[in-house]
């Protein structure tokens, strides 16, 4: 694939988001989970902390701002300005889109290069696994981590979204190996994320195996990157073939369930159709320890950066008025605490 052709793969999915509301798949299953209301919480609202550690860093409220986009156009440059811009701001972390364009194209970098709009907040650089298996390797992993002067490495997992793409890379094998050997090398942690269909426990198991002590479960019910490949699909057998398989996947409440055998053994991120301040408390709930969201920060990033804080901010409230109704003082109180779950 050229340089060019990944910028306007990015900006090929921006237009698909903006454009095809059934993006948004609205299947994530929060709504099934029930919170044990308190009508007598013993708290004042005031004192109710967000607040959280993630990366070493205190944070406001256990929020990322999960990988959207970059590249070498002009309003890739200015999203990831606004969203650097922002989650300094609000002091909540923030994760970078794909940095294989950056990698190909020296034009790129100027989107990655976001750590002076950002010097607080954990910021969090990502390649493709599969590149592993594409000739990248410790050097194109640290560049992505330097260039974004980065705290830690998403190693994105996207199967689904490959076999789709016109121009996919499909060879997945034998790279737990691959992962193990970087993770020896490379001087920050590296997260494995899936990109929307979760991760089970035997992706989990593979992982830890493989030294690996974080993942991003990223379920699915929120974007389809299946669908949004289907746009670009080259015939109508492709693009019957993304649609097909645009809600595959594990929901991100059955992927923290898969994982809560392992809290012990790793830290989880749980991603993938959050879409309120209910939804991460929930998340939080079952086992994660921050919550990423992507999708809903899109329109704002494309405004300002100002939009983009009004749009946290609204999270952050709706976690903290959850959180007061639960009875719950820190955030610490919520994690893995189930007995503020309805039981059926």
């Amino acid at each position: 694939m050229t340089d060019q052709s990944i910028t306007q793969r990015k900006q090929d999915h921006i237009l698909a988001l903006q454009t095809d509301e059934q993006i948004e798949r609205q299947q994530s299953g929060f709504d099934t989970i029930q919170l044990s209301h308190r009508g007598l919480p013993e708290l004042d609202f005031a004192e109710v902390s967000t607040q959280t550690s993630f990366l070493n860093t205190l944070l406001n409220c256990p929020l990322l701002i999960s990988s959207m986009t970059g590249g070498a156009a002009d309003n890739l440059v200015k999203m990831n300005i606004h969203l650097a811009e922002a989650a300094e701001s609000a002091k909540v972390a923030l994760a970078v889109g794909s940095q294989r364009a950056m990698i190909l194209d020296a034009k790129a970098q100027k989107s990655f290069q976001l750590r002076d709009y950002a010097p607080n907040i954990p910021l969090i650089a990502n390649i493709g696994a599969v590149q592993l298996n594409y000739g990248f390797g410790i050097d194109e992993a640290r560049k992505a981590v330097d260039i974004l002067q980065a705290n830690a490495l998403y190693l994105h997992l996207n199967p689904l979204q490959e076999v789709i793409q016109p121009e996919g890379d499909t060879n997945f094998a034998k790279l737990a190996d691959k992962i193990e050997a970087l993770a020896k090398q490379l001087e920050v942690p590296i997260i494995l994320k899936e990109v929307g269909c979760g991760l089970s426990s035997k992706d989990i198991i593979l992982g830890i195996n493989a030294g690996i002590r974080w993942f991003d479960l990223a379920g699915r019910g929120g974007t389809s990157w299946s669908r949004i490949e289907a746009h670009r699909a080259q015939n109508d057998q492709q693009k019957q073939l993304g649609i097909r398989f645009q809600d595959w996947g594990l929901t991100t409440p059955q992927a923290l369930q898969m994982a809560q055998p392992f809290q012990n053994q790793a830290n989880f991120i749980a991603s993938g159709g959050i879409r309120n301040g209910i939804d991460m408390v929930k998340s939080v709930i079952m086992g994660g320890q921050i919550c990423g969201i992507a999708a809903p920060f899109l329109e704002a990033a494309l405004d300002s950066s100002e939009a983009v804080v009004e749009t946290i901010a609204r999270y952050q409230h709706e976690f903290k008025v959850a959180q007061f109704l639960l009875g719950a003082p820190t955030v610490k109180d919520l994690f893995l605490n189930d007995t503020l779950l309805l039981k059926s």
